[in-house]
């Protein structure tokens, strides 16, 4: 839920966004938090969901998370959270417990490539907002996670069309999933999968 405490952490990370972004910091040294409004998508995705688990590849310093692990307080679930970053993963886990959080959202440190193999459970949605150029690879990575049903959520697919071009149309042109873009801030990539694991292919 929104309550103060999460606003209130929401809304400085806004600002530091904002400030970072101003001063023309380099990406690798912002938060790189997704827009407002794609938060507020994300939060309205999973609230509605009974026991809705969440996984999350690029947590940043907890923007996104924040508002995915308040929508799944709503009804149940529980947001895993992937990052390599030591600074902002020191910064992801002091927000979370900042907003009150830490019994809906988890995280694993290290390079998702490597440790989304190592994950056991089946997830209900998965957030990708990573390195643009490792897209492809982490799909492939999360899909044997993933169920019929299963929503694959990407960011920045229009605001970075030029790198991400390519994944967007593996997924629309992929018979065993429904793949749209969503022309929202900077763009999100939605696809439901359909059909199971794709195995070795």
């Amino acid at each position: 839920m929104l309550d103060d405490r999460v606003r209130a952490v929401l809304a400085r990370l806004e600002q530091q966004d904002a400030e970072e972004r101003e001063l023309g910091l380099p990406p690798a040294e912002r938060g790189r938090a997704v827009a407002r409004t794609t938060g507020e998508f994300l939060f309205a995705l999973v609230a509605p969901q009974w026991d809705c688990e969440v996984l999350e590849i690029g947590g940043s310093r907890g923007y996104s998370t924040i508002w995915l692990a308040a929508g799944v307080r709503y009804l149940g679930g529980r947001v895993l959270s992937l990052e390599s970053d030591p600074r902002k993963i020191a910064a992801w886990r002091a927000n979370i417990a900042e907003a009150g959080l830490e019994d809906w959202a988890d995280l694993i440190e290290g390079d998702a490539a490597e440790t989304i193999p190592a994950i056991e459970d089946v997830f209900d949605v998965v957030f990708l907002d990573a390195e643009k150029e490792d897209y492809e690879q982490l799909f492939r990575a999360a899909r044997p996670k993933l169920e019929p049903g299963a929503l694959v959520v990407a960011d920045n697919v229009l605001s970075h069309e030029d790198s991400l071009g390519a994944y967007t149309r593996a997924r629309q042109s992929d018979p065993t999933l429904r793949s749209v873009t969503v022309p929202l801030d900077r763009g999100l990539e939605l696809s439901v999968i359909l059909e199971g694991d794709l195995g070795d292919d």
